[in-house]
């Protein structure tokens, strides 16, 4: 790493006052550690925006076998041509949502020095707060803060452990969407053509990882990105983005906007979840742009699997494997593919082919 870069860095992580303290005091040019490189920006011209929307599936009536036939079917095809959809009607009330987007919201926006509390790098701690997990290894940082909870079972964690502004309202959206996730993952397992807790009985539920990202308006957003383009390294991810937007979804080589839609969740298939389907899902790029207009919010909520189980092996599932459909990829240890993931920058190559089975032909 160049070495005023690194000093650059140094003293912006020092401050612990991340992306917001930058706009608190008045930043009207981005610092240099945030400009894209001119290989990127160049690039990006090459790029244009589809005007077409990611698969919306309305959940409603999921408990009459007829109507969820048809939802099982749409989110097989949503999986295995996109990678990402939206849901509405998914259950979760809507004061749930809100009330977790204004706590975490005020979390971001309380005095400084309440924040430095939780400031940290350390990966090994349950709450984290920090501006781009990733500082010291991306490419370019991104125009975002983050805070992270790290729950590998459920009650794992103590409510007192957690920021005090955000507390109540964290718990209770993190509790709502693990019930949730069970859901989904029984509609995927059939989707999968497998029993309902097949993927239950896999323990692809049993961690997750709340992540919760403030993206401040940008005063040249055509120069970073909020979040670069990067593969998500879970099973499942469950997103609750506001309605400023800024999400996009890489399908046919072209970016497409994630619309927000007032109280729908994102759902996109994870690595991990790509391999266990031997390819039959897909795990997409997506990336978050910045924008003029902010405090952009959003939360994610990623499951992560048996992370508790240091040596806990998956693979892809037998039971889709065939003579025509041999398996294309490794077992794996999810701790091993995570801990891979936080070892480089968010913009950097996959890790999922170093996973795939190359296949000879005579």
């Amino acid at each position: 790493m160049d070495i005023n870069r690194e000093k650059e860095l140094k003293s912006f992580d020092d401050t612990k006052a991340g992306v917001k303290g930058l706009v608190d005091a008045g930043v009207v040019k981005l610092p240099k550690i945030f400009i894209r490189p001119v290989d990127e920006l160049a690039e990006e011209l090459n790029y244009c925006q589809i005007n077409i929307e990611v698969p919306v599936i309305d959940l409603d009536g999921i408990r009459y076998e007829d109507r969820r036939k048809d939802i099982v079917k749409e989110i097989c095809a949503a999986s295995e041509t996109w990678g990402f959809f939206q849901v509405v009607n998914h259950g979760i009330p809507l004061t749930v949502l809100d009330d977790a987007m204004n706590g975490l919201r005020m979390f971001h926006e309380q005095d400084q020095e309440l924040k430095k509390e939780f400031y940290t790098r350390d990966q090994t701690k349950k709450v984290r707060y920090s501006c781009n997990h990733d500082l010291y290894q991306s490419r370019t940082a991104n125009w975002r803060d983050s805070l992270a909870i790290s729950l590998l079972a459920r009650g794992q964690i103590k409510p007192e452990e957690l920021p005090a502004v955000c507390r109540d309202t964290a718990l209770r959206y993190i509790e709502h969407v693990r019930e949730f996730g069970d859901t989904l993952f029984e509609l995927l397992s059939e989707a999968l053509g497998l029993k309902p807790d097949y993927l239950h009985r896999l323990e692809c539920a049993q961690a997750c990882l709340f992540v919760n990202h403030y993206y401040p308006a940008c005063p040249e957003p055509e120069l970073t990105l909020g979040a670069s383009s990067h593969f998500d390294p879970v099973f499942l991810t469950v997103l609750l983005q506001d309605q400023i937007g800024g999400l996009q979804v890489a399908h046919n080589d072209q970016w497409v906007n994630v619309r927000p839609i007032n109280g729908a969740l994102v759902i996109n298939i994870g690595e991990l979840l790509q391999i266990l389907s031997n390819g039959k899902f897909r795990s997409v790029n997506h990336r978050v742009v910045a924008n003029r207009v902010g405090p952009r919010i959003s939360i994610a909520i990623f499951f992560v699997g048996s992370q508790a189980i240091p040596e806990k092996v998956y693979g892809p599932i037998e039971e889709l494997l065939s003579k025509e459909n041999p398996p294309r990829y490794k077992e794996f240890l999810v701790s091993e593919f995570v801990r891979n993931f936080y070892k480089k920058g968010l913009g950097d190559k996959s890790d999922i082919d170093e996973f795939k089975i190359q296949t000879t032909t005579m």
